[in-house]
């Protein structure tokens, strides 16, 4: 077989931008936190890269691709250790159904994406939980959680538009396709909304950080906030671009989309701020560019640019002014994951419903299309937030969640990884730490 070289090697540079998006998102939560713990906050992103990398290949390409058990997952032992995936029985590479490439491509695109999901849920709980459990974490929750969420979207399971499906039980199908299918272009239950709502349910089981609500807890360094805001940004053309598994003109839609609307996100998210607080800053504009990315990740393909412009602006109005909730309610959601993911999430996902070119409620579709993707969202928070409870309640039970007072107030980066990020922190006091 001749392959297409040219979306082959889109979409290995595409798996190439996502990959950096996981370092950019330490930068970005590195930043975020205080110094005595960037280390720390850094190697949780490390660590999901560690972890998922070596478990997708053994059962996560399967759980989430291969044969449907009840339209929930796939079978983890169909395609264990990639068995059938790369090669035929003749030997002969195995094309992916979505491109005219090898398949193995595919996975080397999948594997970036559960890699950066589980590593966004690190922000809502940092600066005080201890580095094994949260290893353990990601290994169990990319597993029930971000596997069959991503078989239930994109592997035709009961969030997709297959036969079978929520959406073919409401509005029926033709041909074996429901008539009005969901639209999840690149990831905003897969990724967004599903780590979102673990990030929430986790804030809650953790508890608060000493003196949260009480004193300053500021970003220790806002360059480098923005330098992962960049990087975010950068590596997001791979996310929305490769998702159109080829170098044509759904990326291009999908690249235009992508920039105009993350740029209204954080014009937006500024001037929401600035009414708000009486400052314009850089926090707010790296956080209204991450609010505009997420927003569009789902749409990305569904929209015409006036329209993702219209998206980007909803999206950093909505998620500025979510970000202060856990005030209002007392949860500690660190780095703001649940302001910014699970309410950006939710946003670009019900808005498909309003403004999608193609089915939107604004252009004449009708609200068969609003109506589905309301319903996928709300299965996508209960499902994410069930399984994420049941696992923390667990690892709270068993490994346990927090380190010691003393240690979070000395600092986990010496008391843990036995090293500080800056030199005017070396002299710190060493705190040992029950493992």
């Amino acid at each position: 077989m001749e392959w297409d070289t040219g979306a082959a090697a889109w979409m290995l540079t595409s798996a190439s931008l996502v990959l950096l998006m996981t370092p950019g998102l330490a930068f970005f939560y590195g930043g975020m936190v205080r110094g005595k713990s960037v280390l720390n906050m850094m190697m949780m992103s490390f660590g999901a890269i560690g972890v998922v990398g070596v478990i997708y290949v053994l059962w996560g390409w399967s759980t989430s691709y291969g044969s449907s058990v009840a339209g929930i997952f796939g079978n983890p032992f169909d395609q264990f250790g990639l068995s059938g995936t790369l090669f035929d029985a003749d030997g002969a590479a195995v094309a992916s159904p979505l491109g005219n490439y090898p398949q193995v491509i595919d996975v080397a695109f999948q594997v970036t994406f559960a890699i950066i999901t589980v590593a966004l849920i690190s922000g809502a709980i940092a600066d005080r939980v201890k580095f094994g459990t949260w290893m353990a974490f990601v290994a169990v929750w990319v597993t029930v959680a971000y596997f069959p969420m991503a078989h239930m979207v994109w592997g035709g399971g009961q969030l997709s538009g297959a036969e079978g499906s929520i959406a073919a039980l409401i509005f029926g199908t033709t041909d074996g396709a429901a008539n009005t299918a969901p639209i999840d272009f690149a990831g905003g239950t897969v990724v967004h909304i599903n780590a979102g709502v673990a990030a929430l349910v986790l804030a809650l089981i953790v508890g608060k950080r000493k003196g949260f609500g009480t004193e300053a807890m500021r970003p220790h360094n806002l360059p480098f906030v923005m330098l992962g805001a960049a990087l975010l940004w950068f590596g997001w053309f791979g996310f929305n671009g490769g998702s159109a598994f080829g170098a044509n003109e759904s990326a291009g839609l999908a690249w235009v989309n992508t920039t105009v609307c993350t740029a209204a996100a954080m014009l937006a998210w500024l001037v929401t701020e600035k009414l708000r607080d009486g400052h314009a800053t850089s926090l707010g504009a790296a956080s209204g560019i991450v609010a505009g990315l997420v927003a569009i990740t789902p749409a990305a393909g569904a929209l015409r640019p006036v329209t993702s412009i219209v998206l980007g602006v909803v999206a950093g109005a909505l998620c500025a002014l979510a970000v202060g909730l856990k005030y209002k309610f007392g949860y500690d959601d660190s780095l703001d994951v649940v302001g910014v993911h699970l309410v950006g999430g939710l946003v670009g996902t019900v808005m498909i419903g309003f403004l999608a070119a193609d089915g939107g409620l604004f252009f004449g579709g009708g609200a068969n299309l609003l109506v589905i993707q309301i319903v996928i969202a709300l299965v996508a928070v209960l499902f994410s937030g069930l399984v994420t409870l049941v696992i923390g309640l667990i690892l709270k039970a068993t490994l346990g969640w927090r380190v010691s007072q003393d240690v979070e107030v000395g600092g986990i980066d010496l008391a843990v990884h036995g090293e500080t990020a800056y030199e005017n922190l070396g002299g710190a006091r060493v705190v040992s730490e029950v493992k």
